[in-house]
């Protein structure tokens, strides 16, 4: 046996740590009705939304989109949805 040490309990710590979410998934539309104030408010509370988008998206996210990318946040469409995260949360497209 070797010489391996493991204190579960500070990983534990950690693992509490690293696990702690802030916010919520919040499901809208995007169709030019929201003032483009009220989505980058929700998403600087640190939630993720998941927008319907009726229309053209760049035109219905030019309200918000940089401030999103410009603090770090992403912004994703996918299959007629756009998905708007807060800086520290990523979009693993990976698998499309």
């Amino acid at each position: 046996m070797s010489d391996f040490d493991l204190d579960l309990r500070t990983v534990e710590e950690h693992i509490d740590e690293e696990l702690e979410i802030e916010g919520s998934i919040v499901l809208g539309v995007l169709d030019g009705e929201t003032p483009a104030d009220e989505w980058l408010e929700a998403i600087s509370k640190g939630n993720v939304l998941v927008l319907n988008v009726e229309g053209d998206v760049n035109e219905l996210a030019a309200g918000f989109a940089r401030d999103v990318r410009e603090s770090g946040g992403n912004l994703v469409h996918f299959r007629g949805f756009l998905l708007v995260t807060p800086p520290g949360v990523d979009v693993n497209t990976d698998r499309l």
